[in-house]
This record gives structure tokens, C-alpha cells and sequence, in this order.
């Protein structure tokens, strides 16, 4: 494939389904799979909990990853790209996924800094109160900025170089290392003394908590996990070859995530209850009680480099996936180079996300609508972009687009033997935009307002 066929125009293409899968379930498995699923699991009713989750993940999770590869590879190109070429009407669509990346990667960069911080911390040591040690480095504006730059750059590095040699290449390792590290500490976690509570609290069944509420999450964590509505599954989509087979490949994403997910559960809760800490502190889980937890456990230098370097490639492997739904649309929009375009796009998320990064020190008074620049930055994206953006999907293939059309991609024209086709399509036409309609208003009280 030629140089220009790669950087303005034609989209490249992934060596194999491999690779492909590799990097999509990277630009799912984030952060949010360390400690946001299983602090969820131990919530909403344990193994029960877990149950449910699986169930969402089948019928909501896997037919929208197959819908968004469908588009992007019927259209070939970026987000934006793909959705107007489909449908010159409907390109808005596309531009609200790029926009939706744009904002992700300025407040996720964010904490993929603090992730570094901990990596060079966890080799020297820790000091002995990691809450104090967290407020301090959040406030200092110096490190923040630092450690956000080196953060965008190695996302840079790897976007520039391409989807073969970039991307594709450093999601094959980063994943499969990203497994390796994380049963290096289940093993750990799971031998410790007192972890059979956490072990209890992560699957037992508990019935009583499967409230309404728990539905709601299960649903929310299945639709925010897989990153579906960023555009990433889309961009990633249009470089898939038409002898891949779409069902198969979406499968193994959404299960590839829920397996991080899973692992991660037996590697943090047991030696969060081990230690006698609070597994439900959400993102502080990470920063604070784990560090505190490796500081206490036999070893704990060691687990605590190995478990920040896989929190790395997470977070990594996510940015990436930002990144590139930018440049791509750049590449595609505007002709230029992907090194042009990569390295402007970056300078142009750091200028958002550098406020994100001083919304936790010298920045942390300044609010819009009562939050601050990062919170608002998560707001944006979780609670609206996403959401919005996983219903105009569905409504596109089921009624404008056309389930019939999107059938022949998904099939790749009978060749394919997809059983199930009609009960996708059913799916995204009817079920789907509802499910996330209900997911939207749950997550916007402010919208129930309006009818008050």
C-alpha cells in the first residue's frame, strides 16, 4: 500500500482480525475496567450482579459494536467519513463522535499522567500516606502539566507511525502484557490472608441488590466500557478487510473487555479486603487505598510497579483510540499527513486538557454549571456525547441507512453465516434506541426536570 493511499485518502488496513481485535478491545479495556466494574459488581448484588451484566453485554454491547464496524467499514473511512458516505445527510453524526474523542482524550490524558507519576513513585516507594501524596501531586501544577505532556506524547509516537506499525503493533503487545501483569497479581492478591472476603464480596450472589438501579448500571457500564459513541469502533471499522467476519470479531472484543474486567475484580478486591480498605472509593481505589494496600503487602514494590505499568497499557491502548478518530478525520477532511495532522490535533487537545489537569490544584474554583473543567469534560462525554451518539447509530442503520443494507455489510453479502441477522436487526431498529434513551434520561435528572 502506498505512502499517499495511507495518509490522505484511502484508509490502511489492519494486517489481520487479530490485530484488529487487539485494538479495538484496547480502545474498550480503560481505566474504568480496574475499578469501575468490579466496585459495580460488589455493589449491585455480586455474582447476581455479574449475571446481568453478561446478559447486557449480549444483547446491547456486541449488536452496537457490530453496527459501528458495519458503518465504518461500508464507508471506509473516519467517523465522519463513513457516515457521509453512507448518507451525505448524516455526516453530523460522524462529527459529533470526533468531538466526543476530542474532549475524551483533553480530561483522559489527565489521569494517564498520574499513571506515569505512580509508575516512577511505586520503584522508589511510596511515602507512607498515599492520600496525602495524591492531593499533593494533583495540586502541584508543575507535575500535573509535565506528566500530561509525556502522557499525550507516547500517544503521539505510536499514532504517527500508522495503523500497521503504531497502533496495531502496540496494542498486540500491550494487550496480551496487560493480561500477563494482571494474573501476576491476582495470584498475589488471592493468596493473601483475609482475601477470601474479597473474593465473597466480588461474586456471591446476592438477589436483594438487583434493584432497578443495578439494571441501570449494568447497562450504563456495558455501553461506557466498550466505548461505544466515540467513533473509535467506527475509524477502526473502515481498515477492516471484507473477508473479516464483523459477528465473530465483535464477540471476541466484548469479551476480551469483560475478561479484563473480570480479572481485575480477583486482583483488587481480595487485597483491598485484605488490608481492611473500602472497595467502594471509586477512582481512588487506584490512586490512594491500592497504593496504600502495596505498601502494607510483602513485595509490594514489586506489584505496585507491575500493576501501574498494566493501568498504563489501559490507559494507553484508550488514547490511542481518541486520538486516532481525530486524525483520522483530519487525514480524510483536510489531506494532510498523519504526522501533520496527529501532532496538531495533540497540541490542540493538550490546550483543553491542560485545564482539566489544573482543576485538582490551582484551577480547582473555577466551575462551569457548579463543576470543574475536568468534571465537566466527563460530564460531556459519559452522560451526553456517548449516549446520544449510540442512538443515532441505531437509529441510522435501522431506519435510514437500512437494517437490509446493513445486513449484506454485516454478512458481506451472504458469505458470511450470521444465524442471528434478523434478531440484530431487530435490535438496533427497535430495542436499542430505547434502552439507551432510558440510559441518557437516568443519567440526566436535569431532563426529567423539564417535564416537572
Amino acid at each position: 500500500m502506498s505512502k499517499q493511499t495511507q495518509e490522505t485518502g484511502g484508509a490502511p488496513k489492519w494486517s489481520g482480525s487479530f490485530g484488529f481485535i487487539m485494538a479495538a478491545a484496547g480502545s474498550a479495556v480503560g481505566m474504568g475496567n480496574l475499578w469501575r466494574f468490579p466496585m459495580l459488581v460488589g455493589e449491585s448484588g455480586g455474582g447476581a450482579f455479574v449475571l446481568v451484566y453478561l446478559i447486557c453485554i449480549f444483547l446491547v454491547g456486541i449488536p452496537l459494536i457490530i453496527a459501528e464496524i458495519s458503518i465504518g467499514r461500508a464507508g471506509g473511512k473516519d467517523a465522519f467519513g463513513s457516515y457521509k458516505a453512507l448518507n451525505s445527510k448524516w455526516g453530523g453524526v460522524g462529527i459529533l463522535a470526533v468531538i466526543t474523542s476530542f474532549i475524551g482524550l483533553s480530561y483522559y490524558a489527565v489521569l494517564g499522567g498520574w499513571v506515569i507519576r505512580y509508575i516512577f513513585v511505586s520503584v522508589t516507594g511510596l511515602p507512607k500516606s498515599s492520600e496525602a501524596f495524591f492531593t499533593s501531586f494533583t495540586g502541584n501544577t508543575g507535575s500535573q502539566i509535565i506528566y500530561y505532556l509525556v502522557f499525550m506524547v507516547i500517544t503521539v509516537a505510536i499514532v504517527v507511525m500508522g495503523i500497521q506499525k503504531g497502533i496495531e503493533k502496540s496494542c498486540k503487545i500491550m494487550m496480551p502484557l496487560l493480561i500477563v501483569c494482571l494474573i501476576v497479581i491476582v495470584i498475589r492478591s488471592c493468596t493473601l490472608p483475609g482475601a477470601g472476603e474479597g473474593i465473597k464480596f466480588f461474586l456471591k450472589p446476592d438477589f436483594s441488590k438487583l434493584t432497578p438501579g443495578a439494571f441501570l448500571s449494568a447497562l450504563g457500564q456495558v455501553f461506557f466500557s466498550l466505548s461505544l459513541g466515540t467513533g473509535a469502533t467506527i475509524t477502526y471499522g473502515a481498515y477492516l478487510g471484507k473477508n473479516q467476519n464483523i459477528p465473530k470479531s465483535a464477540v471476541s472484543i466484548a469479551f476480551f473487555d469483560t475478561m479484563v474486567a473480570m480479572i481485575a475484580g480477583f486482583a483488587i478486591l481480595p487485597a483491598v479486603f485484605a488490608f481492611g480498605f473500602s472497595p467502594t472509593s471509586g477512582p481512588s481505589l487506584m490512586f490512594q487505598t491500592l497504593p496504600a494496600v502495596f505498601d502494607e503487602m510483602t513485595g509490594g514494590k514489586i506489584f505496585g510497579v507491575v500493576f501501574f505499568v498494566l493501568v498504563l497499557f489501559a490507559a494507553v491502548s484508550t488514547s490511542i483510540a481518541f486520538l486516532e478518530v481525530v486524525v483520522s478525520f483530519a487525514v480524510n477532511t483536510f489531506k494532510v499527513g498523519r504526522a501533520k495532522a496527529s501532532v496538531i490535533s495533540a497540541v490542540l487537545i493538550t490546550c483543553l486538557g491542560i485545564p482539566c489537569a489544573l482543576s485538582f490544584g490551582i484551577w480547582s474554583d473555577i466551575k462551569i454549571a457548579g463543576k470543574t473543567f475536568f468534571d465537566l469534560g466527563d460530564y460531556l462525554v459519559s452522560n451526553v456525547s456517548l449516549p446520544i451518539g449510540g442512538i443515532l447509530a441505531c437509529i441510522f442503520i435501522g431506519w435510514v441507512w437500512k437494517s437490509k443494507n446493513a445486513e449484506k455489510e454485516v454478512t458481506n453479502e451472504g458469505k458470511i453465516n450470521f444465524k442471528l441477522v434478523s434478531v440484530w436487526s431487530v435490535l438496533i431498529k427497535f430495542v436499542l434506541p430505547v434502552v439507551i434513551f432510558i440510559i441518557f434520561v437516568t443519567s440526566n435528572p436535569w431532563i426529567m426536570d423539564l417535564f416537572q
